[in-house]
């Protein structure tokens, strides 16, 4: 099995060691980084006929281009049953082509052009989600902070707390550099919580009594804008794993990143036990006080088309779904697994990889997708537009909230205009 994931290396070794103890089977783990270096690496094996059997991929897009170019098989007939049955269900469509995708594949140029419909391509390893905040736990102590911030007025005021004490280490780091990653990640999970689902929705349309120039736009961009105090100094010109690696660094008592940002601090020398792991509060007044984040398939695992082993092969893929292996992976990883985990996983995950998990747990009424199956926003929104004008507002402090809102709107309404609706 080859992977382009350093931090899941050691993970799957641990559970091959586990699968030939319990099949026979010998796993090997390659591991191949950057990311380019691995799909330039593996459409070369792919000419010359060596291939592993098993694939790690980037979820919902690679799957389907190494599908279309015959990399990988199609496992439609073989995922069913049980092994379905352990993928949480938000993502358990992902590595399957729907007709929505079949049909986005039609076009010569898709980069996936020759998939086929109902095939399935990969099978979710791993999941995410975005609008974790992570905070250190010496420094909250500290500051005198000793809980988990039960909204966003409190996650406020433990940033008064935590600045205070230190205004140079003390503040929130955010890779802002990245521009949708301050819409993303954060005033998108704000809204959804202030306004409930429709009312952030009507954030994107058309209706002036509802968008962000309407008085609930205002309160979310207004809320948002609280944060301009705490920002760490710089954050608008660092990337994303920059402002993770500040904060792994100490100079910043808050990141905001992802699940998947977890791996990364331990990658960059912080234990996971010393860091405090929560997602994004919900405003107390707001119409979803207690939101969950809706998952979204980050790695899956496919079969090599050319494997002499492809029964063998599905044996591992399957076997690394099982609840036991799948909490271990993820214990050993830092990363959260796409096997639903029932409540006895919290003792081998541990505190911090924990919330992470318990960040999904929600209904569909309250939780927040990051990517809705149903597109609410106008044809060809581009985030890093509207995260361009919000970072005026903040950090970085040219704009007003008001002027803000009219940009927004603006924005929104320029799109809808373009796409005649």
């Amino acid at each position: 099995m080859w992977t382009f994931k350093q931090s899941h290396a050691a993970a799957l070794r641990t559970a091959a060691a586990a699968f030939k103890k319990q099949t026979g089977i010998t796993v090997k783990i390659d591991t191949y980084t950057p990311d380019d270096a691995y799909t330039t690496k593996v459409q070369s094996a792919a000419k010359t006929g060596d291939l592993p059997d098993v694939l790690e991929v980037h979820s919902d897009g690679e799957d389907r281009v190494f599908g279309a170019a015959g990399i990988v098989s199609d496992i439609s007939a073989d995922f069913k049953g049980d092994w379905a049955g352990r993928i949480q269900q938000p993502v358990q469509d992902s590595g399957l082509v729907t007709a929505e995708r079949y049909k986005n594949s039609i076009p010569q140029v898709a980069k996936d052009h020759g998939i086929k419909q109902g095939a399935r391509y990969s099978v979710p390893l791993t999941v995410g989600t975005f609008g974790i905040v992570f905070a250190n736990k010496k420094m909250l102590a500290d500051a005198g902070i000793n809980k988990t911030p039960a909204n966003w007025e409190e996650f406020l005021a433990d940033l008064k707390k935590t600045t205070g004490k230190n205004p140079k280490t003390g503040g929130l780091s955010l890779g802002l550099k990245v521009q949708a990653t301050g819409l993303t990640w954060v005033l998108q999970p704000l809204a959804f919580s202030q306004l409930g689902k429709q009312g952030y929705e009507s954030l994107f349309k058309k209706d002036p009594a509802a968008d962000f120039g309407s008085p609930a736009g205002i309160k979310v961009l207004t809320q948002y804008n609280q944060l301009t105090p705490y920002w760490m100094p710089g954050t608008q010109s660092l990337t994303i794993d920059e402002g993770d690696q500040a904060f792994a660094q100490g100079k910043s008592a808050f990141d905001i990143g992802g699940t998947f940002t977890l791996a990364f601090l331990k990658q960059n020398g912080m234990n996971p036990d010393d860091v405090l792991a929560f997602g994004l509060p919900s405003p107390k007044d707001g119409a979803i006080p207690k939101r969950a984040l809706g998952p979204l398939a980050l790695t899956s695992v496919s079969v090599a088309a050319t494997s002499k082993q492809p029964e063998n092969a599905k044996k591992w893929m399957e076997f690394l779904s099982d609840p036991k292996i799948a909490a271990q992976f993820a214990k050993d990883s830092s990363d959260v697994p796409a096997t639903e985990l029932g409540a006895e996983s919290a003792t081998v995950l541990g505190p911090t990889l924990n919330a992470l998990v318990q960040s999904f747990k929600g209904t569909p009424e309250n939780t927040y997708e990051p990517s809705p199956k149903i597109e609410f926003r106008p044809p060809g929104y581009e985030q890093d537009d509207a995260g361009a004008i919000l970072a005026d507002l903040t950090p970085l402090k040219q704009q007003s909230v008001q002027s803000t809102a009219d940009k927004l709107r603006k924005l929104s309404l320029s799109y809808w205009a373009a796409a005649k609706q």
